[in-house]
């Protein structure tokens, strides 16, 4: 049996401002970095073997902070894309407010809280790609490397740290807590809050905290 913990990023700058953020890459508030360090001490008992975490920078000092709290900062940590946020599309640095007076509270809750309608994507100085992904989209590209490397460690009886956000997350827990899609809609993924998971060799959840 091992552990597999997950945190999302403390509080954001455009957390805190109400902006869609997406792949922007932001840094965390003053209130983000102190929720990092009481995530730290929470799971302060918890000898880890490695770390995983996404290409943005919010999640990044998330996990870094958090391992100098527990004073495990020199062990091995994998960056990826596949942990990255939900890409908000054309939306990315909108704020949320302004974005429900323009195109409504219930447009805005489809593209927000749905499983597979994703924002809209044309190209803005924020989205030069035109990229734009649903919770159904994140979850196809965090899923397979959640499993082929993040659950891979964990069923080899090694403690394993994830620092990500909250719809690649959410993607995770829907998947190890079987969730319908109409469930995780009603999920919420709290910033700098702990989920502990026991995991058996055959990837069965034995239990969770959080």
């Amino acid at each position: 049996m091992a552990k597999l913990v997950l945190v999302r990023h403390g509080q954001s700058q455009w957390n805190l401002e109400n902006r869609f953020t997406g792949w922007v890459d932001v840094s965390l508030t003053d209130l983000g970095r102190k929720e990092a360090q009481k995530a730290g001490e929470q799971i302060k008992n918890i000898k880890f073997v490695k770390a995983y975490t996404s290409d943005l920078r919010r999640a990044q000092e998330t996990l870094k902070i958090i391992l100098d709290v527990i004073e495990q900062p020199g062990i091995p940590v994998e960056r990826s894309k596949a942990l990255n946020e939900r890409h908000y599309g054309a939306l990315q640095g909108l704020d949320k407010k302004e974005t429900a007076d323009k195109y409504g509270d219930q447009q805005v809750h489809i593209w927000r809280r749905s499983y597979d309608v994703p924002p809209p994507s044309e190209k803005t100085a924020m989205n030069p790609d035109g990229m734009s992904e649903s919770l159904k989209d994140t979850a196809a590209r965090t899923l397979p490397y959640f499993y082929d490397k993040i659950l891979s460690d964990v069923k080899g009886g090694r403690n394993v740290l994830v620092a990500a956000h909250g719809n690649s997350l959410r993607s995770i827990v829907m998947d190890l807590d079987k969730l319908t899609k109409e469930q995780v809609l009603e999920l919420n993924i709290a910033t700098g809050s702990p989920i502990v998971y026991d995991i058996d060799p055959s990837g069965r959840v034995l239990s969770k905290i959080g």
